[in-house]
C-alpha cells in the first residue's frame, strides 16, 4: 500500500508533446504534465489522457492493460474509463483525472483537466428510500453508487462497527504488521457521508426484517421503513470449541477492533500461535513475523491452502513462510490453550502468550432466514442480485449467485467481489437491470510476494503452470472438462489481467495460449 505519487518519467506532454505517430492504436505512453504522471492512450483515431496512478493503493496504471476503452490496474484490477477517468470497477472508488488532448503540427499535447463525468439520466421510478444492512465492502459501495447514479432519496446504512466503513483487507496485512497507520484504514471520512446525505447508523445491528411491510427493527428498538433493502451482512469468523479458547489472549480476526486487539496483544510477546492456514491465518503469520515474533502455525491439512491453490502453490507458500522463520505443525490440531502455552493433539507444548485463530468464516444469513428468504449456504439471488423476495437484494459474502462463466451457483468471500456486487445491486435497485457477470478476483500478500487469483475453482482436474512457481514468476491455471476455471499468478500482473479479460469473453483459446495445457 502506498500514498506516494508515481515517479515522474518520460516526455513532458504539456510542454513538448509527443509525435502522433509514436502512439499506436491500443497502446499507452507514460509521460508527465503539470507535475503529474500522465498516460496517453489511443483507441482508433481517438486519443485520451488520464492520470497514471490508481486511486486504490497507488498502482502504476501504465504497467496494466488498456483494452476496450478501459485501463486496468496491474495490482488489484481496478478499471478506469479513459474518456472520463471514471472508476468503473472496484477496488478503486474514486476517479482519476482525465485531460484534454490536442493535436498540433503532428504532435499530441495534454491540456487542462476535463470536467467530471455527467450525472446519469434521471431515474424513472426510484424507491422512496433505501436501507442497507451492513457497512462493509458491499454496503459502502452500494451507498456510494446510489448517489453517483443520481439517487436523491434517503439512504440509511446500518453497521455493527462503531466507526465508518474501513479497508478490511488491510487488517491482516500492513496494519497488523505495523507498516500502515490507522488513518489509512477508513475508506471515507464521516464528512464524506454527511455531504452525500448517507445516514450512518453505526454500532447497531438489525434484529429483524419484516418483508411484508418493508420494515427493519434495530437492536435498540428503532424501526426503519424502506422502499428497497440491501442485505450486505457479510460473514462471521468460525469459532472453534477449543478448551481455553475463551482466554483473553486468544483472538479471531474479522473487524478493526479485532486487529487492534491483536496489535495490543503483541506487546511484550515473543512467541505466538496461529491456528489455521487460511489466507487470513497466513497473512497474520506474516504480519507477526514482521513484528519479530516467533510464530507457529497449526493446521490439520498436510499442505497449506491446498483446497484453494493446489499442492504446488500450497507447498510454495509453506516454503516462503518457512524462509521467514514460521514454524509449521501440519496434520495437527490444538488440544488445549493455557495462559502461556498451547498443547497440540499429539502432546507438543508451545510456549506462547498470543493465539490467533484463522479457520474461515460463515455467511451471516440469520436475518435472511428469519425473513423467509431462500437460503442455501448463502442467500440465493438471481443474476441481478435480487433475492427470492422482491424489493430485497443481497451482495457480498452472503450472496450465492448464478455465475455466468461456470454456469454454477457460487458464493465468494472476497473484498473486490463484494464491492462490485454492491455497485451492481445499487444500480438494479434503481431499475438499471444490470446482470452481475464480473469475474471473481482476490489478492493475498505474503511478505514481498503477492498472489493474485481470477476466476473460481472449487474443484479441478488438472493444474497447468506457465513460468516457475519456485522462482516467483508464474501463471497457474486450474482446469476441468477442458475449461479454465481460475488462474493464480505471482509477479505476472499483466498475465493476470489478460486471464481476467479472456474469462470475461469466455475465450478459452486465449487462456490456453496464455497457459498451455499439459494434457
Amino acid at each position: 500500500m502506498s500514498d506516494q505519487p508515481a515517479e515522474l518519467t518520460g516526455l513532458d506532454f504539456a510542454r513538448d508533446g509527443v509525435p502522433t505517430t509514436d502512439l499506436l492504436d491500443g497502446a499507452m505512453l507514460l509521460g508527465r504534465a503539470n507535475g503529474e504522471s500522465i498516460i496517453l492512450a489511443r483507441r482508433g483515431t481517438d486519443v485520451f489522457a488520464v492520470a497514471a496512478t490508481c486511486t486504490h493503493y497507488g498502482g502504476p496504471l501504465a504497467e496494466g492493460v488498456f483494452d476496450s476503452g478501459l485501463i486496468r490496474c496491474p495490482w488489484h484490477h481496478a478499471c478506469f474509463d479513459v474518456r472520463t477517468g471514471e472508476a468503473m470497477r472496484p477496488p478503486a472508488l474514486d476517479a482519476i483525472t482525465a485531460y484534454v488532448v490536442e493535436e498540433r503540427d503532428g504532435r499530441l499535447f495534454v491540456g487542462t483537466p476535463l470536467p467530471a463525468a455527467p450525472v446519469p439520466a434521471p431515474l424513472t421510478a426510484p424507491p422512496e428510500s433505501v436501507v442497507i444492512i451492513g457497512a462493509g465492502a458491499a454496503g459502502n459501495a452500494a451507498a456510494e453508487t446510489l448517489r453517483r447514479e443520481g439517487y436523491v432519496g434517503p439512504i440509511t446504512m446500518v453497521g455493527a462497527d462503531d466507526g465508518v466503513p474501513y479497508d478490511r483487507p488491510n487488517l491482516s496485512k500492513d496494519y497488523l504488521a505495523g507498516t500502515a497507520p490507522e488513518d489509512w484504514i477508513p475508506l471515507r471520512s464521516p464528512e464524506f457521508y454527511a455531504e452525500r446525505q448517507i445516514d450512518l447508523v453505526l454500532g447497531h445491528r438489525v434484529t429483524r426484517v419484516n418483508a411484508s411491510d418493508r420494515r427493519v427493527v434495530l437492536d435498540d428498538g428503532r424501526e426503519l421503513r424502506y422502499g428497497a433493502l440491501l442485505l450486505a451482512t457479510g460473514a462471521d469468523a468460525v469459532h472453534l470449541d477449543t478448551p481455553g479458547g475463551d482466554l483473553p489472549h486468544v483472538h479471531y480476526l474479522r473487524t478493526l477492533d479485532d486487529s487492534r486487539s491483536i496489535v495490543a496483544g503483541t506487546a511484550n510477546v515473543t512467541t505466538a500461535v496461529v491456528v489455521g492456514t487460511s489466507f487470513i491465518g497466513l497473512e497474520v503469520a506474516a504480519s507477526l513475523r514482521a513484528r519479530n515474533i516467533e510464530t507457529h502455525v497449526v493446521a490439520p491439512e498436510a499442505v497449506p491452502m491446498t483446497r484453494i491453490l493446489g499442492p504446488q502453490l500450497g507447498a510454495f507458500v509453506r516454503a516462503l513462510h518457512e524462509e521467514h522463520g514460521v514454524r509449521f505443525h501440519l496434520g495437527r490440531t490444538v488440544a488445549q490453550i493455557e495462559d502461556q502455552a498451547v498443547t497440540l493433539d499429539e502432546g507438543t507444548r508451545i510456549e506462547a502468550r498470543l493465539v490467533v485463530f484463522g479457520v474461515g468464516v460463515r455467511p451471516a444469513v440469520g436475518l435472511a432466514q428469519e425473513a423467509g428468504l431462500a437460503v442455501d449456504r448463502g442467500v440465493i439471488v438471481d443474476r441481478y442480485l435480487e433475492t427470492s423476495t422482491p424489493g430485497i437484494w443481497a451482495a457480498g459474502d452472503i450472496a450465492r449467485w448464478p455465475d455466468a462463466s461456470s454456469g454454477a451457483s457460487i458464493r465468494v468471500e472476497h473484498w473486490v467481489v463484494a464491492e462490485r456486487q454492491g455497485q451492481t445491486a445499487a444500480r438494479n435497485i434503481l431499475g438499471r437491470a444490470e446482470p452481475f457477470d464480473a469475474v471473481p478476483f482476490f489478492w493475498s500478500q505474503h511478505y514481498d510476494v503477492p498472489i493474485n487469483y481470477v476466476g473460481h475453482a472449487e474443484h479441478w482436474e488438472q493444474i497447468d503452470v506457465a513460468g516457475n512457481i519456485e522462482s516467483r514468476d508464474c501463471l497457474v491455471a486450474f482446469r476441468a472438462g477442458g475449461r479454465t476455471l481460475a488462474v493464480a499468478s505471482i509477479h505476472r500482473d499483466v498475465g493476470s489481467l489478460q486471464a481476467e479479460l479472456a474469462m470475461e469473453r469466455h475465450d478459452e483459446a486465449a487462456l490456453q495460449a496464455l497457459i498451455p495445457s499439459t494434457s
